[in-house]
């Protein structure tokens, strides 16, 4: 019945607002533009985290979490994860279907976002900050020890020119990449090499078109929801925090926030994520 209530909700919505121009994320009920291509739950080709047997909560707001007004009270945190799956196809069989888990949104290889639940549903991300955060799924096999068992040989190779390109395995098809012919690369060609939470790790980074799409999915979140900074947690110097955040620091803390700041055993997104990058080109985004 929730399924069904969301689906005449975005219905009666899409025809109050007009034409879907297909870059719409929602927000308990209202569609707000990214610029960015979104495929939504209700989509053909989207992924439905409301299929039975669902797997998220009611926020615990003070008031309504189906009121906009409660929910920009609430959200101040935006959760970035690497999916380790490579493909948004495969994290939402793993998290959905095998693990019991979900989260708002999947960003595949080629830009495309998903969104799988409406930002006023408490997805099962992120432990303690499941209530208060939205959460997001980065298409990438994730960082590994160097010397360690690693997918990368699997997935790169080396191009013509010599920068990687990702190689889908073959058992896994196309990947269910929504681009028809894509060719993924990393961002940045080498390895980069960084410790999070007292490991050394490895990781390729995220293609530019994950890139360009997180960056327009921040700016909008940032728009949406005002408590939100677009930030990333910082020492003292002004420079990344990477490892684990205090608790007393996290309970205060808004704005962007990794994976690895939230749990001491968590990496993701990864040394190769360029923090920089997604918050100047976000906040230059809402500045016009």
């Amino acid at each position: 019945m929730k399924r069904i209530a969301c689906i005449l909700l975005l219905l009666l919505t899409g025809c109050a607002a007009g034409a879907r121009h297909g870059d719409q994320i929602v927000v308990c009920g209202k569609p707000f533009r990214t610029g960015t291509p979104v495929v939504l739950w209700t989509d053909p080709g989207g992924y439905d985290a409301y299929q039975p047997p669902t797997h998220f909560g009611d926020r615990k707001t003070v008031g309504d979490p189906g009121r906009l007004d409660v929910l920009q009270g609430h959200i101040d945190q935006f959760v970035i994860h690497y999916d380790v799956s490579g493909l948004s196809r495969e994290c939402f069989r793993t998290l959905h279907d095998r693990r019991g888990l979900s989260v708002h949104f999947l960003l595949d290889l080629d830009g495309t976002i998903y969104q799988t639940l409406d930002l006023k549903e408490r997805a099962w991300h992120a432990t303690t900050s499941n209530d208060r955060s939205i959460g997001i799924e980065i298409a990438n096999v994730g960082a590994y020890a160097p010397g360690e068992r690693s997918p990368f040989a699997r997935w790169y190779a080396p191009g013509p020119d010599g920068w990687p390109v990702i190689t889908i395995p073959p058992a896994l098809g196309d990947g269910g990449i929504r681009t028809k012919g894509f060719v993924g690369r990393p961002i940045r060609p080498e390895l980069v090499t960084g410790t999070i939470n007292g490991r050394t790790l490895q990781q390729y980074d995220l293609t530019p078109q994950q890139y360009a799409s997180l960056v327009h999915l921040t700016a909008a979140l940032c728009r949406v929801f005002p408590r939100l900074r677009c930030d990333y947690p910082r020492d003292a110097s002004g420079r990344l925090v990477m490892g684990k955040l205090p608790d007393d620091v996290l309970s205060g803390y808004t704005g962007l926030i990794g994976h690895w700041h939230i749990q001491e055993d968590k990496v993701d997104p990864g040394p190769a994520f360029q923090w920089d990058l997604v918050v100047r080109g976000a906040a230059s985004l809402m500045r016009r």
